[in-house]
């Protein structure tokens, strides 16, 4: 890891701790040319996954792209960098679960919207109205219609 100051290539570790989240490591380092210290993040990542596109093209999966969309349905929402991550790492851990080495880009689809709805429901329909293409009104009342809960008959 380089110095993110003077971008020596030596910097030694000096504490380790698991994140509050259990998914990821904090680790504490220190430049041993300048002494500066700074801390990074250590997470598990999808390994060798690649996306089949809906016209048949394949791309390598890519966290970042992931990342891109759904801060895109979470435009001015209230949420923590820390509930940004871990959302992330829900969503790699569902599709590391699979097992698969292919992945349809229509299961990671599915995959972001089942956690989205739990972390924000505006999220939820901002993503699910470009993710499921709604060509009208009607399909898009639909879908705010089933988040409202049911009331119970007495």
């Amino acid at each position: 890891m380089y110095c993110p100051v003077c971008t020596c290539k030596t910097t030694r570790v000096v504490d380790s701790r698991l994140a509050p989240d259990g998914m990821t490591i904090r680790r504490r380092r220190e430049c041993e040319k300048c002494s500066y210290r700074f801390s990074t993040n250590e997470y598990s990542e999808v390994p060798d996954l690649t996306v089949v596109k809906n016209d048949g093209k394949k791309e390598s999966y890519s966290r970042e792209k992931l990342q891109k969309g759904i801060l895109m349905s979470l435009a001015k929402r209230p949420y923590t960098l820390e509930q940004f991550e871990k959302l992330i790492h829900s969503i790699e851990c569902d599709i590391q679960k699979l097992r698969k080495k292919e992945i349809n880009s229509n299961e990671i689809g599915e995959i972001v919207m089942k956690r989205l709805l739990v972390f924000d429901k505006v999220a939820y329909i901002r993503f699910a109205s470009i993710y499921r293409a709604f060509e009208d009104v009607n399909k898009f009342q639909k879908e705010i219609r089933s988040l409202k809960p049911t009331k119970k008959k007495k």
